[in-house]
């Protein structure tokens, strides 16, 4: 392929009308925003609420990312689904319309067995021409995935075709020994929402996979990472932290409150709405504290400009 799938790759949000259709002039600011701080590409997954979109719908969202992103950057396709007749229809329409890569969760409904997990996988990646991410989203929902099992899938199809998105605690501990059993071969992408990164850059990723609320700040803090300084690295580095431990209260519906609530306010999204079912809501006491480390996240991405 001609782009790299490198860098800051965030996952989109999916912005939504009153009548529950996707908002695509809010999901086209969403992607021009990112490029302008500096993106790499763009991804949907789990907080693009895949789970919660028609199968129409998933395919008018990629179909919309591909528009609006137009050449800027790599476009990473969440194709994860209960069969794998389904999501290897998700990934040959991500292929068909331009995607640079696609990325999977295994099946929730059930606890595969490896060899179960590997027919799903492994058909994926022969019936695709392009790279396939593969995401432990065991964070939120399923099982986690191990790192022998992520072994073998990269001996079989090589470190260009599969690469990893591994979100099973310990994130760290885990991050290091893909690396260390898969002798550096592996391509490793953090999906903490920033909490992890400092210390899973340290252990050589490839690439983070924040979502785009706090997107200026995490690109910052990636390209202060990349430098070496450290003074800069821990002060965008703190207000990310305390703000993604506030989502991660209440998992992935913390999550998609909080930083849709941050999209709006950024004046991305015209509404902070979501797919019901959901658990909850954001109060004000947490909004008034978002909002107290927003400004401290501001003023420090100011001073690196």
């Amino acid at each position: 392929m001609s782009q790299k799938i490198s860098g800051v790759l965030p996952i989109l949000h999916t912005p939504f009308l009153e009548d529950d259709s996707i908002d695509k002039d809010s999901l086209r600011k969403e992607i021009d925003w990112s490029f302008k701080v500096g993106a790499d590409g763009v991804c949907t997954a789990m907080v693009s609420e895949i789970l919660r979109l028609t199968p129409h719908e998933r395919f008018e969202l990629t179909e919309l990312v591909i528009e609006a992103t137009d050449g800027r950057g790599v476009v990473i396709t969440s194709v994860g689904a209960e069969s794998t007749k389904e999501a290897l229809e998700y990934a040959r329409h991500a292929e068909n319309t331009g995607s640079s890569a696609i990325m999977a969760i295994p099946p929730v409904t059930k606890s595969l067995s490896d060899n179960e997990l590997w027919e799903y996988f492994s058909t994926l990646a022969n019936r695709t021409s392009f790279p396939l991410i593969v995401q432990d989203a065991s964070s939120y929902v399923g099982k986690e995935i191990s790192t022998e099992f992520y072994c073998r899938l990269l001996d079989e199809f090589g470190p260009e075709k599969i690469m990893f998105k591994p979100e099973a605690s310990p994130i760290g501990s885990n991050l290091s020994a893909l690396r260390d059993q898969s002798e550096n071969r592996a391509r490793i992408f953090d999906g903490s929402g920033g909490i992890l990164l400092v210390d899973c850059y340290r252990r050589g990723i490839s690439g983070t996979m924040p979502g785009v609320d706090l997107l200026d700040g995490i690109v910052a803090l990636w390209n202060a990472l990349k430098a070496g300084k450290d003074k800069l690295i821990y002060k965008l580095y703190f207000p990310i932290c305390a703000i993604v431990a506030l989502e991660l209260q209440a998992g992935l519906d913390g999550f998609l409150a909080i930083e849709k609530y941050i999209l709006v306010k950024r004046g991305l999204f015209q509404s902070d709405r979501r797919r019901k079912p959901y658990a909850w809501e954001l109060d004000e006491e947490t909004r008034l504290e978002i909002d107290r480390l927003l400004e401290i996240l501001s003023n420090a991405v100011s001073d690196t400009k």
